[in-house]
């Protein structure tokens, strides 16, 4: 997929963020599973506010969606791109984890319930997870369902 496509993509969504949970950008299809990819209200908020919203480095890793999750390599290796767990036990606490775990999934009024009750599964079952390109992170989580995947993007995380 073009960055041009990614782009139109996220200018059609943008309208219906705030109507729903989240909104599906895209369906990618690799090995067999479908990784439905939902981009949130609160993604689009905190990307304006990082000022990367539709830019070349947001739509770099939206594109890297595509290489969906690989349970065999589900722990980040330096300097790949893809989607990576990200450990709450982690020492010392970064930006992404702060972001992710304090500022998200721990919060009552986040959104994840909302989430996880559009999904129809526990908040429980969410594995926290980062989307990496080179210069941007999108943090979400992901529900692995038997027969495809749900990315759900929450926010960003532009620091080297």
């Amino acid at each position: 997929m073009e960055l041009s496509e990614i782009k139109s993509k996220l200018t059609k969504i943008e309208e219906n963020l705030a109507l729903s949970a989240f909104t599906i950008f895209h369906s990618f299809s690799r090995n067999g599973r479908t990784l439905n990819v939902g981009i949130t209200m609160r993604l689009k908020k905190q990307a304006l506010k990082e000022r990367v919203w539709k830019s070349k480095k947001m739509l770099k890793a939206l594109k890297n969606a595509a290489y969906g999750f690989d349970e065999k390599q589900a722990r980040s290796r330096g300097g790949a791109d893809g989607i990576f767990l990200l450990d709450r036990h982690f020492i010392p606490k970064n930006e992404m984890m702060k972001k992710l775990f304090d500022g998200f999934l721990d919060q009552p009024n986040s959104g994840v319930m909302d989430i996880a009750a559009a999904l129809g599964v526990a908040a429980s079952v969410f594995l926290p997870v980062r989307l990496v390109s080179h210069d941007l992170r999108l943090l979400g989580v992901l529900y692995r369902a038997e027969k495809e995947d749900w990315l759900i993007l929450v926010d960003c995380d532009a620091s080297q």
